[in-house]
Formats: structure tokens, sequence, C-alpha cells
């Protein structure tokens, strides 16, 4: 149980009615009201686990909420991005989530962070909150919020989704909990795990996910319950199935002693989404593309290494499909070598990542090529906008 100072704290009328069901469970009553309205939380992200997370703790009375986020709402956002609608597209996702917690909660204290959270910043902006909820989809920021949790004694409710499968934990709840170096002492390689812009998610996984994250952090702030700290939850949707992992402190996780370069102990350099490995690669602009499939295509070819059901939504004309695992799996590599023989070979994926990682495996079977930057997402908006975004 945190420790928010409920004295001088009281529900106005208006909070009594609005917060009824949760006054009349014996676990909450009216103390447990209290704790959470003299509560402060901060949610890292309002994407796909944010948005549920800031939804249900601003229903549940949480008093003061603080958001960290620097993008904006796009279209491929509202499938599972609850939070914001698509009057708010091309807006600030921060203000898009002010206005909805507004609604649903007017008695909530609501702080915008307009900013990425970094080493300079992290603690600064964390400490004067009870606790964290981490709703960010990449590695540096998960180790970031972690280690400054750890340094401030906060506690950090983790969740994290890909696909159809999602995974919660409580962190650093105490001096005695295990933190996410604990989980994963040391960061994956780069591009190793696909984010979800490559491989996809389902819309309502996230709310399920933000949604649990939402309930240990009520949990938390009231003392009832056993939060999962100490236990990481593991959800399939396509099974709807859960199962739980013990997480114990590890003797040999490292002594946090102050913030560092988490883009360089991540190996990412800062990459842009997707790019992590393209400077591993030669590489061409989608308009050097387009100027030399305008021409004679008879001393090149062009292969696309992403999966079918991506074609099927947009491809760039002339392109043959082998996809990533095919050719990491090793199955592809004579039908690339022949499509090649003689020929200039370039590779394009969505972004650009996958194909870097897949000239890296030809290269393992002497085969060379150049990779498409920026893949068909910048092929629509530098060359041809009537081929649809996703």
């Amino acid at each position: 149980m945190l420790p928010p100072d409920t004295s001088g704290v009281q529900l106005s009328s208006d909070e009594v009615a609005r917060f009824a069901r949760h006054l009349i469970l014996p676990e909450v009553g009216m103390e447990g009201q209290k704790r959470l309205k003299a509560a402060s939380v901060l949610c890292v992200g309002t994407g796909g686990l944010g948005s549920p997370l800031l939804l249900y703790l601003a229903a549940a009375g949480v008093g003061r909420l603080g958001i960290v986020d620097f993008d904006v709402v796009d279209h491929s956002n509202l499938q599972r991005q609850v939070i914001h609608g698509t009057s708010w597209v091309g807006k600030p996702k921060i203000e898009s989530a002010k206005a909805r917690i507004l609604e649903i909660n007017p008695h909530c204290q609501v702080d915008l962070y307009e900013t990425a959270l970094t080493s300079e910043n992290a603690l600064e902006i964390i400490r004067p909150y009870d606790l964290v909820c981490d709703g960010t989809d990449n590695f540096p920021t998960r180790y970031l919020v972690n280690d400054a949790c750890v340094l401030l004694g906060k506690p950090n409710v983790y969740g994290s989704i890909f696909r159809f499968e999602g995974q919660a934990t409580v962190f650093n709840l105490d001096a005695e909990s295990p933190n996410y170096r604990d989980l994963f002492p040391e960061p994956p390689p780069p591009g190793m795990v696909p984010s979800c812009a490559e491989g996809g998610v389902v819309g309502v996984l996230p709310g399920i996910i933000g949604v649990i994250q939402a309930t240990e952090a009520v949990k938390i702030i009231t003392g009832i319950g056993t939060t999962l700290s100490g236990r990481l939850l593991l959800f399939d949707a396509l099974k709807m199935s859960f199962r739980e992992l013990k997480l114990r402190p590890s003797p040999e996780r490292p002594v946090i002693e102050k913030l560092i370069d988490y883009q360089e102990f991540c190996g990412v350099g800062g990459s842009a989404p997707g790019q992590e490995e393209a400077g591993a690669v030669a590489s061409v602009g989608v308009v050097e593309l387009k100027a030399l499939l305008d021409g004679d295509t008879s001393g090149l070819v062009l292969i696309d290494v992403r999966n079918p059901p991506e074609v099927e939504i947009a491809a760039i004309p002339g392109a043959t499909l082998i996809p990533l695992d095919q050719i990491e799996s090793g199955s592809a590599i004579e039908r690339v070598r022949e499509l090649v023989a003689g020929k200039q070979l370039y590779v394009h994926c969505k972004l650009g990542g996958r194909s870097a990682k897949a000239l890296i495996a030809l290269r393992r079977h002497g085969i060379e090529g150049v990779n498409v930057t920026g893949g068909i997402d910048a092929w629509s908006q530098e060359v041809d906008p009537s081929v649809p975004r996703y």
C-alpha cells in the first residue's frame, strides 16, 4: 500500500455518487476511495496500453494522472488506442488523452509532459508520483523507466504486447521485489524483436493487458488483494489462456546507481524505428528506386520481404514476394540466387528494418544487395501517395 496521506481528503456529493460502486465494496470503502483520490500515477505512453490504463485509472478516481508522450494521433492508432478519436488525428496524443480523461472524471488533475522520457529528465518527471505505469513499446525506454523507478523507490506496473500475446507484472514494489532487469538482464539484439508496426497486434489485446495494469495500480494504491509482484502473467488471446511464471530477484543483476545512455545500452543508437540494422548494408532511397524502375529493369530485381497479408494492403509494382522468415531459414536462398543471377538486387519491407536483416542473412550465402531506405512506407509518402499506408 502506498503512503498517500488521506487526512483532509474529502469526497464531494458528486464524487460519492460517481464512485458509489466502489464505496459499497468492503475492500475499498470510503478510505480506499480517499486513497485513490490522494494518489498520483504517471503513465509513460498513451498508445495501446496507455489508453485503457488512463481511462480506467481516471474512472476509478485516481486524483492525479501524469502523461508522458510526444507523438500525435494517427489513423493507424485508432484500431487499439481507444482513448483517442478520429477528430484528434494529427493532434498531440497527450491533449487527446487529457480531454477524454476529464470527460470521464472532471475531478482528476492531469499533468502533461509532451517530451520523450530521457536520462536527463526521467528522475525529475517521475519523482512527484506514487507509482509508474509503463505503457511503452521499446526496450531503451523500458530499461530507463525501470532504472529510474529503482533509484526513486517507485513501483513500476509493467505490460507488453505483440500480435496475440501479452504479459504483465509489477516491478520494484518494495526493496525485495524483482525489477525489469530480472526479466531481461540484457536487451535483445537490435531488430530481433519486431515492433507492432512490423508484426501487428490484435486491437483488443492492449485493452486486456492495460486493464490488468490498471487493476494492479488500484490494488497497490488501496492495499487490497495480492499483486503480480514476483509473478509474470502471460496471456494468449488465441487460446484465451493465462499462465504464470515465478519471477525472483537475481543475485547477479547489476546495482543501479545512475541512469545511463539507454539507446547505446540497447544497441539502437537513436535509430528510427525499423532502421536499427540499416546502416550495416548499402542503401538507396525510394525516389532513386523509382527512377531505376522507370528505366531498363532487365538488370535489376526487387524483392519484397514482408508477409503476404501486408502485400494485400499495398505493394510496389514489379516486386517479388519472398518473406523474411524464408530467407532466414534458408529455404528461399536458392530461389533468390536464381532471381539475382547477373542482376542487381534491391530489397524492401515496410520501413527498412526487415529488408536490412534479409540482406545480412543473404550476405552469409554470398548474395549482395541494396536496401530500400524507408521501405514501402517511404514509397507511399515520397513516390506514390495512392499506395495505402498501414
